[in-house]
């Protein structure tokens, strides 16, 4: 919400209407006026901080309007922003006048008003200010600082980048850049507090809250609207919600979660170009209000337990083993301790059946939590060698040939010979 009051100057009782129907629930003072003189004479009295005038007025022009608040030395400050339907044959008037920031066309929609107006009051002081004094207008309002952390993700990955935030308790945001989405991770103290995504391709959308759980899936046009992260006036309206206690934060902090499992695995699984991390705390107010305050690792273990993706289904002659760990992260925020089980029994090889036996687990929840420990990279893949020997009879000596070769591209797993004629198999 605003404070600040916008004076409308137009003959219009239908563009009056519409202005204010717009701009008060925006939380604008709105102040009507009909005429250039009382436009005029409003103004000397309440010294609004904008005003939007209609180029053509009853017997005067907004452009005379213009010269009479520069000759005033109260007025001749305050910003306006010119609305008509001539477009470029009226703006052309304006040109000279300093206290001119904005055209606004007619007719215009009731997103451009607000943008405009809202824009105009951000920017129209500085404006003014610049051009009565001939300086130069700075091209942005806030300029960016540099990243305190930048590069690109040639020579190392998303986890190694991750591991060093967290082990260094660092606050902010990192965002990566893949293809043309863009994923931001808010830290506080090295944990992730909400991940949102911006410039994301609609069927990757499509394809996560195609993946929500029964118990979230009521709450999917909610999941559309919080992936971007925006601070708009729909998510700060839930942010009041739950203030309110009308929605329930435990369901909310469990869809932010999924949000948040989601992207970082569609991060895991794309080509990443560039990052950059900005220190300092973020402006997001649902990750304010519903901190997650959780581990990489967790995250990457949860979107594996909601994946149906075949293509990630273990291979039935694996094995799966503790990795040497060298400097690696150790958070595990958020991991039920149901699911440490499985790292702790992984001190030697075993394959997923026998962790299904010793945990009494069902095959598919020990698959997936193995997939999200092996895209944490804390535990790692082996082909499983078969005992014993064996001898293949194959007179046809390409086909042996053929065989030979197979089983050397086998990893291992077969161990024995092939061979052409009875007396070497009898031997």
């Amino acid at each position: 919400m605003t404070d600040k009051t916008l004076l409308v100057i137009d003959d219009s009782a239908t563009i009056r209407k519409l202005v204010d129907s717009q701009m008060t629930p925006a939380g604008y003072r709105v102040v009507l006026a009909p005429n250039a003189e009382e436009g005029l004479q409003i103004a000397a009295e309440i010294l609004p901080d904008l005003i939007l005038l209609d180029h053509q007025l009853p017997g005067t022009t907004g452009y005379e309007v213009c010269c009479k608040l520069v000759d005033s030395p109260e007025l001749q400050s305050i910003p306006v922003v010119v609305s008509s339907t001539l477009r470029k044959k009226a703006y052309a008037e304006y040109v000279d006048l300093d206290n001119v920031v904005d055209m606004l066309p007619k007719p215009y929609t009731e997103q451009l008003l607000l943008t405009t107006v809202a824009n105009a009051m951000e920017t129209a002081a500085m404006v003014v200010s610049s051009q009565s004094q001939g300086s130069a207008v700075p091209e942005v309002i806030h300029q960016l600082d540099e990243s305190a952390l930048a590069g690109s993700f040639t020579c190392f990955g998303l986890r190694e980048l991750l591991d060093f935030l967290n082990n260094g308790r660092k606050t902010g945001v990192l965002e990566i850049e893949a293809d043309r989405a863009r994923i931001r991770f808010h830290l506080d103290k090295g944990r992730i507090q909400g991940v949102y995504g911006s410039g994301m391709d609609p069927d990757d959308i499509d394809q996560m809250v195609a993946r929500l759980p029964d118990s979230l899936s009521s709450l999917a046009p909610v999941l559309r609207l919080t992936m971007g992260g925006r601070s708009c006036a729909e998510v700060d309206g839930f942010v009041q919600l739950l203030d309110q206690k009308v929605l329930d934060p435990r369901l909310m902090t469990k869809l932010l979660r999924f949000q948040a499992s989601m992207l970082v695995q569609h991060a895991f699984k794309q080509q990443l170009n560039a990052f950059h991390f900005e220190a300092g705390y973020s402006p997001n107010t649902l990750h304010k209000n519903l901190p997650l305050d959780i581990s990489l690792l967790a995250l990457l273990v949860e979107a594996s337990m909601h994946s149906d993706d075949s293509s990630e289904v273990a291979d039935q002659n694996r094995c799966y083993v503790r990795r040497a760990i060298r400097g690696q992260n150790l958070d595990r925020a958020g991991l039920p301790a149901r699911h440490m089980k499985i790292l702790n029994l992984l001190t030697n090889p075993k394959c997923p059946a026998d962790i299904q036996r010793e945990l009494g687990w069902s095959e598919t929840e020990v698959r997936q939590v193995l997939n999200g420990f092996v895209m944490a990279e804390l535990i790692e893949y082996r082909s499983q060698t078969v005992p014993g020997n064996f001898v293949v009879f194959e007179p046809n000596a390409v086909a042996a040939q053929n065989l030979r070769g197979q089983f050397e591209e086998s990893d291992n797993r077969y161990t024995g010979k092939v061979v052409r004629d009875k007396l070497a198999l009898q031997l």
